[in-house]
């Protein structure tokens, strides 16, 4: 079953352009999980020509620092002056690791600042061997400052699954630093047809993140069509709360209200009844 459990959701264990097995979803196994699944979210129609309301966020070309405009160059070159990023063996950085996750949360709203809990984070880094870890370095201190984690998924597809840098650093333009490291090593990668891909549209959090990666280096939006279906036993819930969704977003602020918003955002995209 190439599916993975995220967030109280099944989404598919494959690169955005292909397509996952149906069969578990078809015959209920996937409800199985012996975590709480709530449903499963899954896409078709990778990169079509049409616009729509869900999309991927992907580097497809070798990047060319020359082709930005002087001031996003002046950013990029900033990051270089102040920091090395570098491959890193995350078992030899755990704690300083988690001291840039901590930083990072301490920057989110409460109403999804996720729960620190170090003994749970140590043995996450543990399973990171899949993953090529970069660090970025203050060149002043030697201080790890923020981390990027890399996966390979298939042939042609980079998985840009996380960056967490000190809201601290972010002046000297750590997040740049880091990115342009990655496109320059990926750089044959990207010119013999593969691509890197950080995730799809985020509804759940307010990151900008995507929007500056479209801005400095040149990502784009590879438009998708969004399916959801829901666990049976919650489908009614969905059936019942939906036509209040605009009166639960007024309370968005609380957390549990902003993880239903959340659903009810991604449903309406996909009914196609969801207007900017």
């Amino acid at each position: 079953m190439n599916w993975r459990y995220y967030n109280h959701a099944m989404i598919p264990d494959c690169a955005p352009h292909e397509e996952p097995d149906m069969s578990c979803l078809n015959d209920g196994r996937i409800w199985q999980n012996q975590k709480t699944v709530l449903f499963a979210r899954w896409t078709t129609d990778f990169d079509c020509d049409c616009k729509t309301n869900w999309w991927y966020i992907i580097k497809d070309r070798p990047f060319d620092v020359n082709a930005l405009k002087a001031k996003r160059r002046h950013e990029i070159n900033k990051g270089l002056r102040y920091f090395n990023v570098r491959l890193i063996n995350p078992s030899e950085y755990r704690e300083e690791l988690f001291n840039v996750q901590v930083a990072a949360f301490s920057a989110y709203p409460k109403k999804y600042r996720p729960e620190v809990n170090k003994e749970k984070f140590f043995k996450s880094v543990e399973k990171w061997n899949d993953y090529a870890a970069y660090g970025a370095f203050y060149k002043e201190t030697d201080e790890l400052c923020g981390y990027s984690l890399l996966k390979k998924v298939g042939n042609c597809c980079i998985d840009f699954c996380v960056q967490k840098t000190k809201p601290d650093f972010e002046r000297y333009a750590i997040n740049a630093a880091l990115v342009e490291k990655i496109l320059t090593d990926h750089d044959e990668f990207l010119s013999n047809g593969g691509y890197i891909c950080d995730g799809s549209r985020s509804v759940n959090h307010e990151t900008k993140f995507q929007d500056y990666l479209e801005k400095y280096f040149n990502f784009r939006k590879a438009y998708c069509s969004l399916h959801i279906k829901y666990n049976p036993k919650i489908n009614w819930i969905i059936k019942l709360v939906y036509p209040f969704r605009t009166i639960s977003r007024k309370l968005d602020r609380f957390g549990s209200i902003h993880k239903l918003n959340t659903v009810l955002k991604m449903e309406e995209i996909a009914r196609g009844e969801y207007h900017e």
